[in-house]
Formats: structure tokens, sequence, C-alpha cells
């Protein structure tokens, strides 16, 4: 294992730079995680998940708009510019408002210790992981209000599935986490990564390094998707029951937030699981003999590029699970999580906690 005296180093240079007493440096740090969720979710969010449907049910996808249809997202975007602001007369107007700020607010700030690099975070915490585990459950509160505020009956049975359903799955899902904070000894990301750097690539990695960590790995992935309401875990927006559940009543620029703060939470728990299990920015290809591939295909160009494509995999997964899973009942999502789940996230943990003290 190798830690790297380089650690920070471009996000640490941004946050000293200011002009006057206006901290620019600090703001360039936190707009480029909302540019990246931007273009992110606008080009492989919403445009790639329909073509990767579209290529599962054997069709097309978008066709017409550019080239393959890939500006459709752009003009989907103008559209919603356009459309009239609807608040029901009948809403909770506050809540009704707040809600999809308060969904997007609590995705876009765990970024702030999501490393991009070894040189780049927002925030080096020392209780980085805790962070993102506990402001992720701020989207509970929007979603309570996205519903409550709607004063419809299928928003609020959507946003109490999905709030029953986050809380629940908080738990299996932070024991699994607690895993890897055990293995790495540190609740620091950017140290689980360098826990995990090396130049024997992905063998160093958590989830080839440790015999129990496939088992945390694997229901942290499961939680995840309840976490981020993804199927077969889409019950709070179940369209065959609850029209559009807790964002029924929303449409233009609050509908946009609303799916923008969906797709942030579909990278960041991504990313999470990247970090954890598998190297975070690390790469993953080994030095064999002369041919020193790690060392060549690491630094923080490259850093940016491994947790990016690795987060891109999970989120791929979990468009593929949409097309070939079907949706879980309430009972049966229950189930899964307090039978199932929780049971065996803390078997993971008595595991590795006896693996760490005696190996």
């Amino acid at each position: 294992m190798s830690s790297s005296p380089s650690l920070n180093t471009w996000s640490d240079a941004l946050s000293g730079f200011s002009i006057g007493w206006f901290p620019l440096g600090l703001v360039i740090v936190a707009v480029i995680p909302l540019v990246f969720i931007a273009l992110y979710a606008l080009t492989y969010g919403v445009y790639g998940e329909r073509k990767i449907s579209a290529f599962m049910q054997d069709r097309l996808g978008p066709m017409e708009v550019g080239f393959w249809g890939i500006l459709q997202t752009l003009a989907d975007i103008l559209k919603l510019l356009q459309k009239e602001d609807i608040v029901p007369t009948a809403a909770d107007k506050f809540l009704f408002v707040i809600g999809p700020g308060i969904l997007f607010v609590g995705s876009f700030l765990a970024f702030a210790v999501l490393p991009f690099g070894p040189a780049f975070i927002g925030a080096d915490l020392n209780v980085g992981l805790f962070y993102a585990v506990g402001i992720v459950a701020i989207e509970v509160v929007g979603i309570l209000a996205a519903g409550w505020g709607s004063n419809n009956k299928w928003a609020l049975y959507g946003a109490v599935r999905s709030v029953a359903q986050i809380v629940s799955y908080e738990i299996p899902a932070s024991i699994a986490l607690l895993c890897a904070a055990m293995m790495a000894g540190t609740l620091s990301m950017q140290q689980i990564t360098v826990m995990q750097a090396g130049p024997n690539g992905f063998m160093h990695w958590f989830l080839f390094n440790n015999p129990i960590a496939w088992l945390p790995f694997l229901i942290y992935f499961i939680s995840s998707l309840a976490e981020t309401n993804r199927a077969p875990f889409d019950i709070p927006e179940a369209e065959s029951e609850l029209v559009a559940g807790y964002f029924t009543e929303y449409s233009g620029m609050k509908f946009a937030v609303i799916f923008l703060a969906e797709y942030g939470s579909m990278f960041m728990v991504s990313a999470i699981i990247s970090i954890a299990f598998l190297g975070g920015w690390t790469s993953p290809l080994p030095n064999i003999g002369g041919l020193e591939l790690n060392t060549m295909t690491s630094g923080p160009a490259w850093g940016a590029f491994w947790i990016i494509m690795k987060g891109f995999f999970f989120i791929f997964v979990q468009m593929w699970l949409r097309w070939t899973l079907p949706r879980l009942r309430v009972d049966q999502l229950m189930y899964l999580c307090w039978k199932v789940l929780t049971p065996f996230a803390l078997i993971s943990f008595v595991l590795t906690a006896v693996w760490e003290i005696y190996r």
C-alpha cells in the first residue's frame, strides 16, 4: 500500500485563491461538481438511459434531433424551460416549491467529500464516508415535502413509500460501508482510496484483497438501488399504481430538478461503492515486469478518469436492471431489507472485524 505526497494539491491551491475579499477559488471548487452533475445528467444520464433502454427493447431510441438523437436531451431542456410553472391551487405552496430544491441540495452536498482524483476533493473530511451517508438522507425531507405539499393522494402515497424505503435501506447500506471503513481504518474517502493504491492495481482493492468484502459489496449495491428509487425498488413512483408518485404534480424546471437530483444520487452511490471496494481513482492495471502499466495510468487526470468510469459502469448496471427485473411489492421490499440484507450486513460486519483482527 502506498500513499501519495501530492494529495489534494489542485483543490488546496484553488481553495487558497481569492480576489480581494471574494473567495473565487472556493466557488470554483464548489462549481466543478455542479457542472459535472449537469453535463453527466444531460449526456450519459438521460440520453444514455434512453439509448440503453431502447437497445434492450430492440428499438432505436431518440434519432431525430442531432446525430443519433444526441441533441434530444438539449431540446427537452429547452422545452422544460419554456413550460409554465404550475402550482396546484390546493397545494401547500411553500413545501411544493422547496421540495425539489431540498432534493437536489441533498444530492449535491454529498459531492463535497467525493475525491475526483488524488489531487482534487471538495473537502477531505476525516469522517467523509459518514458525512456522505448522512447528508444524502436530506433527500427524505425533500421527497416528503414534495409529496405532502402537492396535496395529492398519489404524491403522498409515493412520498410515504419513498421515506420508508430510504430510511430502511440506509441501515444495511451503512453497515456495509462500515466494513470498508474497518478494512481501511479510516472514514476519510481520500484515505480509503489511498489504502487501495499500489503497483499491483486491482489486486490491492478491498474486493479482491479481502475474502469477506464481496458480501458488503453486494449488500451496499442492492441497498443503493433502493436509496435512489431505482428498479426493482421504484415503488415510490410506480406509474402503474401512482401515476408518477411523489412528483405527479410537478412540471417544467421543477420536474427537471427532481430528475437531476436522481441522476446525481445515482452517480454518488456508484462513486461511493467504487471508493469503498474498488479503489476509487486508482488504476486497475498492474505493473507487469518492466511494463509499468499502473505507473503510466496513475496521476490526477487518470484518477479523475478512473473514478468517473467506475461510476459510469455501475450506473449502466442500474439502467440494465431497470429494464430486466420486475418491480417488487412493498412487502417484498421490506422483507428483503429487514430479514435478508440487514442480518447479512451484520454477519459481514462481524466477519470483517474478525478477519482484520486475526489475519
